[in-house]
């Protein structure tokens, strides 16, 4: 039979009142009271009932962490670092549930009785609707990854057009002239931001870049291979590649093997993320890394903030890409 507050009253020959103010951190009880009722809660393994203090206290204790799809074009590397994140910062006194928002019918159902708060990973626009009813209902919000207009919500985003230039400068550095893209998922704000800075290097850098050179890809080691084969069907095929993500880079990787080229010997391709897998290939991925698990540790430290202190205080926060330099890049092969 599970331990109750009234175990623990009756053991220190307190009132349950003054368990529960311990147990809940209340200001108004003593702080040696505070510690014997902790220590002895510890003792007798209590485990708080959720579900008794959420009907007092008329709270979930749910976090929502919503991606806007957990389909096959979310990568495993991008949703496990996310909720690493989110789940860094969430305390024991939470239960984190995490889903596409894909999977709901109508984000109407969402309200203050299942979720306390929301971190949004938001990917594309079509979730400005689930935006607009945490808005509306008061629903504690914090997005991450996408840009949102609403200046009252807390913004946290990755740094992805200026990881997208350092990437591109990198291979020009490398005396790249012929420089293609793979792009990932229309309408995601990564592609947008991402492309944007490879297209602002090569106009900084009076390049040019023929139709031919931009090739669709989904974010999947798939769409990478096969836009990969079409790139290589150009009349005149790029001496590099960037790819908007390091599974569309590996997919592109194999491409060029079975095409018997070398990498980067005869073509350097440099991907996105910094996925676990980039410096285990042969050779090692080139890539920019995205701190993923920090954007969702600091969008949840700012949703609790929201929850327990009620600062609502909109803002956007940039977290800063790297560049990582490895052996996928090298010097432009002369034609």
């Amino acid at each position: 039979m599970s331990v109750t507050i009234k175990d623990v009253a009756k053991i220190l020959h307190v009132s349950h009142t003054t368990v529960s103010r311990a147990l809940n951190d209340s200001p108004l009880i003593n702080p040696e009271t505070k510690k014997r009722i902790l220590e002895t809660a510890k003792q007798l393994n209590y485990v708080p009932n959720y579900s008794a203090r959420s009907l007092v206290r008329n709270r979930s204790y749910n976090i929502g962490l919503f991606f806007s799809t957990m389909s096959q074009v979310t990568s495993p590397g991008f949703f496990y670092e996310t909720v690493r994140g989110v789940n860094s910062v969430i305390t024991e006194s939470y239960n984190l549930v995490v889903n596409g928002i894909d999977r709901y019918a109508d984000v109407r159902t969402l309200d203050k009785r299942r979720f306390d708060g929301i971190i949004l990973m938001s990917q594309s626009e079509k979730d400005d609707a689930l935006v607009s009813h945490a808005v509306e209902k008061q629903i504690p919000l914090v997005v991450l990854n996408r840009k949102v207009a609403d200046t009252s919500i807390v913004n946290v985003l990755s740094a992805d057009r200026q990881g997208a230039y350092n990437a591109v400068v990198h291979l020009i550095e490398h005396g790249h002239t012929h420089i293609a893209i793979i792009e990932g998922e229309k309408g995601f704000q990564a592609t947008i931001e991402r492309k944007e800075g490879f297209l602002t290097a090569l106009r900084d850098n009076h390049i040019e870049i023929p139709d031919e050179y931009i090739a669709e890809g989904h974010y999947t080691m798939e769409s990478g291979y096969t836009a990969m084969k079409q790139l290589l069907r150009a009349a005149h095929p790029p001496t590099a590649v960037f790819a908007l993500n390091d599974e569309m880079a590996v997919g592109a990787m194999k491409a060029l093997y079975e095409a018997g080229l070398r990498i980067p010997e005869d073509l350097s391709v440099i991907g996105f993320d910094d996925s676990q897998f980039s410096s285990f290939i042969t050779p090692s991925l080139s890539t920019v890394r995205r701190a993923i698990a920090e954007v969702g540790s600091t969008g949840a430290k700012k949703l609790m903030s929201i929850i327990n202190n009620g600062d609502s205080t909109g803002e956007k926060i940039y977290i800063d890409t790297e560049l990582i330099q490895r052996d996928s890049v090298g010097p432009a092969p002369k034609r």
